[in-house]
């Protein structure tokens, strides 16, 4: 054979190799250095793609901070600590802060608020071994709330209304012993606001039938007594309307609501309104769906957070991302969220996204719809702010329209966001391959080039003229494409 054919058959096997490395529609897995030899762009790309302004894009949509996690430190300075950040918070698209429970609890300096004695208590009166809450003083927290709506941001109230602690002993004839049902300027509450009796709690003189005995079963409040009903929300001083009119609280978490019929909820917000979002526990979509139609409340996302932990973590499989969340019925009563105090405590396992795809689960909640929530701790931490920043600044501008799954496998996922008139919208991909993927799947954009928001890749298509693009995921990442200049 003549030296120039050999020449040919090798320079022809180079060039079949070089093709095996990249990309096909089947979404395997490809050479991200190498362009050359996938499937062809209909367009060529432009040098440098300039970013569209995404300020010029606000859709009016922000995020809540949850500012606070388990056991909070430094003890007596939180508030404090929460002012200095308000700003910043603000300016980064926050518009909401849950606060912690503001209140004396029976764990005095060392409570968390969950163990809730006192109500007007917000660290003003000396009991249970302090003067000020675990969070600080009451002149403190005033300054906190002043500081945050100066920065346009509403704060959040936790509202425990189901189990009371740290209460004195009294004869409890209803259950033949002893309670801690006491109540008064000498018995955890030194306000002397809202002071009770045994007859306050289940079982009592009105009812037998205790809704929520999980927590502090002898002190569980009865909210069918009007005595409880005008104190916790009816009369000009009630709970409710002294955290709104005096305080300044904006809106409420109402904490275990399983403790306690639906009802009580819905006559709180027809009494006193204000944003609201409840704790209902429940992985199941239409269990919130239903809480939400009987309430008019809002809810966290329970059904959503599991889908992401299983998804992502527990089994692996991206198929669990298209399971029924709030988010899909609810949307504008959705309240998302990857973590928050309790999913982080404990060692949990089956209530936590571990931290290698904590940015994948944000990436999803912060471009669906729905309310997403931060977690202070993740915001915090050095190896996620920025990226977070950057992903509050995709939600609160190219997050609208109809949500459209192009996409799903194990180990792949990508969603459509339609978008609204001028604004264009955005493409999601999520991978969970520890390998660079890519795909061609529809847009609405016709011969535009793209590019990823989240700065994860730099791989800029182009789409043709019906909309049909190829756009690429990192491994074990995610990427969020919108259009370019």
């Amino acid at each position: 054979m003549k030296k120039h054919n050999y020449l040919f058959l090798l320079l022809l096997s180079i060039s079949l190799l070089l093709g095996s490395c990249s990309t096909d529609d089947s979404g395997d897995p490809v050479d991200p250095t190498d362009d050359v030899g996938e499937t062809p762009q209909p367009n060529p790309q432009p040098t440098e793609p300039q970013a569209i302004n995404l300020s010029s894009y606000d859709n009016g949509s922000r995020v809540m901070m949850q500012a606070f996690y388990w056991d909070v430190e430094p003890r007596f300075a939180w508030w404090d600590n929460l002012s200095s950040k308000v700003a910043d918070w603000s300016d980064a698209g926050i518009n909401r802060l849950w606060l912690p429970v503001a209140t004396k609890g029976q764990s005095g300096g060392y409570s968390m608020g969950y163990d809730v004695s006192d109500y007007y208590d917000f660290g003003n009166y000396t009991q249970h071994g302090t003067l000020e809450t675990r969070f600080g003083s009451r002149a403190e927290l005033e300054n906190l709330i002043s500081t945050a709506h100066d920065n346009n941001v509403e704060v959040i109230a936790d509202i425990v209304i189901n189990h009371n602690s740290g209460g004195g002993l009294q004869y409890n004839p209803y259950r033949d012993y002893d309670t801690y049902t006491l109540f008064d300027e000498d018995h955890g509450n030194a306000s002397g606001m809202f002071n009770r009796t045994y007859e306050d709690f289940y079982p009592n003189s009105v009812s037998e039938y205790d809704p929520g005995s999980l927590f502090y079963s002898e002190t569980n409040l009865d909210h069918h007594r009007e005595r409880v009903q005008d104190w916790l929300w009816k009369k000009d001083n009630s709970v409710a309307k002294y955290y709104k009119n005096v305080m300044g609280f904006d809106g409420w978490r109402f904490d275990y609501v399983l403790g306690f019929e639906p009802w009580v909820v819905k006559e709180w917000l027809d009494e006193v309104g204000g944003f609201s979002v409840v704790e209902l526990w429940d992985g199941r979509a239409s269990v919130l769906e239903d809480y939400v139609e009987e309430t008019g409340a809002g809810a966290f996302d329970f059904a959503t957070f599991y889908n992401l932990e299983e998804g992502l973590d527990r089994y692996e499989d991206l198929n669990n991302l298209t399971d029924a969340g709030l988010w899909q019925t609810y949307p504008e009563k959705a309240v998302t969220f990857t973590a928050n105090h309790d999913t982080e405590k404990d060692d949990n396992i089956d209530n936590y996204i571990k931290r290698s795809n904590k940015m994948k689960a944000y990436s999803f909640i912060l471009t669906h719809p729905g309310y997403p929530t931060i977690f202070y701790s993740d915001y915090e931490n050095e190896s996620f702010q920025e990226e977070l920043k950057t992903l509050i600044s995709i939600h609160n501008s190219l997050a609208v329209g109809d949500t459209e799954v192009l996409y799903v496998d194990e180990d792949e996922y990508v969603m459509k966001r339609s978008g609204t008139g001028t604004n264009p919208g955005l493409i999601l991909y999520i991978s969970i391959n520890n390998s660079t993927k890519r795909r061609t799947v529809s847009s609405n954009w016709n011969n535009v080039t793209l590019m990823d928001y989240s700065g994860n890749t730099t791989y800029n298509p182009t789409s043709d003229e019906s909309g049909m693009v190829q756009i690429e995921a990192p491994a074990n990442g995610y990427a969020i494409y919108s259009i370019t200049e």
